[in-house]
């Protein structure tokens, strides 16, 4: 009994793995990205369509870049507290 649920809980683990995260996945293919590098050395990012806002990519000097979205399109990233969250880290990638 306990094998089976150790084997049943190390298939998991593998099935985790092999899906990767990949938060840059969710960023239209004609978006067009404009970058301009803050004072402290943060990278922005934005990618627009047609002009309206839908992805922020920010690179911060220090620290995992994050993603911002605007998945209800009003031109602004969804608030903090929206389903699903708005910052999404990518902290970790398996090459």
């Amino acid at each position: 009994m306990r094998l089976a649920a150790l084997l049943i809980a190390t298939g998991l683990l593998a099935a985790c793995a092999s899906q990767p995260f990949d938060p840059a996945a969710d960023i239209p293919p004609d978006a067009v990205p404009t970058t301009r590098t803050e004072a402290n050395g943060d990278v922005i990012t934005e990618y627009r369509v047609a002009g309206q806002l839908r992805v922020v990519r920010v690179e911060p000097s220090r620290g995992p870049a994050y993603y911002l979205y605007d998945r209800d399109g009003d031109g602004l990233p969804d608030k903090e507290g929206d389903n699903p969250p708005q910052t999404y880290f990518k902290l970790f990638e398996w090459n």
